[in-house]
């Protein structure tokens, strides 16, 4: 039981809150999945930026300019989100919406792990793996078929139109705005909720990193589950450092239906 350990009060404390809220927004970052085994970006060392430029390697403007490169970069990470499985912190927020508490789910993850988990409302602000377009004609293509192939492969993926188009996977690259529809949902959320869980998210990439300070604005309260440091901890009503996969459980458990 996480209740042995230093953030136990904080833990007792978060539970008090999620018990006193009747709408809870969850806001995911990477951190929710690397116990799944998928590294996050800006960690020391095993962050996916360490080693690599993003704006060569993930932007729009660098997959028009060298799509292979993107592909080369993408090859493990989809290695990893293919075999990857919802951990405990997955599937304690789906416990947390079967009680009637979660409202939805906010999440800058492509890895569709909160799906698996059986979450029904999420917004998926930086796209997602399902589906791969046709640059050229736009042609949209079962993701699981393309991403499995190109793993096997290596090859790049490319339509069967006659100009034999890349494919991209329907990601959000740096260079390109969020999904008009899936941020606009996502803020009615948080101006409706009445506390929001933030977990394992730098908060370094906008226009998403302003959503916390909208539901402070909003009057929500706000619990915050994160192993490293953030601009936003000031904000934060609850704030606990921990492993996610065992902290979160340890708060759903001590909700009350």
């Amino acid at each position: 039981m996480y209740a042995r350990s230093s953030a136990a009060p904080e833990i007792e404390e978060a539970a008090k809150l999620f018990n006193h809220a009747s709408r809870i927004v969850a806001f995911t970052g990477a951190g929710i999945s690397t116990p799944s085994g998928i590294p996050d970006f800006r960690s020391p060392e095993s962050g996916i930026w360490e080693n690599e430029d993003p704006m060569t390697v993930a932007s729009i403007f660098g997959f028009r300019r060298d799509p292979q490169a993107f592909y080369r970069w993408m090859r493990p990470l989809a290695k990893l989100m293919r075999n990857a499985k919802p951990n405990a912190a997955h599937f304690a927020l789906w416990h947390l919406e079967a009680l009637g508490k979660l409202d939805s789910i906010i999440t800058q993850n492509i890895d569709m792990l909160h799906s698996e988990a059986g979450n029904s409302r999420i917004y998926e602000l930086h796209g997602h793996l399902r589906e791969a377009t046709c640059v050229e004609c736009y042609k949209v293509y079962p993701g699981k078929e393309i991403m499995d192939r190109f793993i096997k492969t290596g090859d790049l993926p490319r339509c069967d139109c006659h100009r034999q188009g890349v494919l991209k996977p329907n990601v959000i690259l740096f260079g390109e705005q969020l999904p008009y529809e899936a941020l606009q949902h996502a803020k009615n959320a948080i101006r409706r909720c009445d506390l929001l869980l933030i977990i394992g998210s730098s908060l370094e990439v906008a226009p998403a990193s302003d959503l916390p300070l909208l539901a402070k604005r909003s009057g929500a309260k706000v619990v915050m589950i994160n192993l490293h440091k953030t601009d936003f901890d000031r904000i934060a009503d609850v704030l606990i450092r921990g492993d996610v996969a065992e902290v979160l459980p340890a708060i759903v458990e001590q909700v009350e239906n």
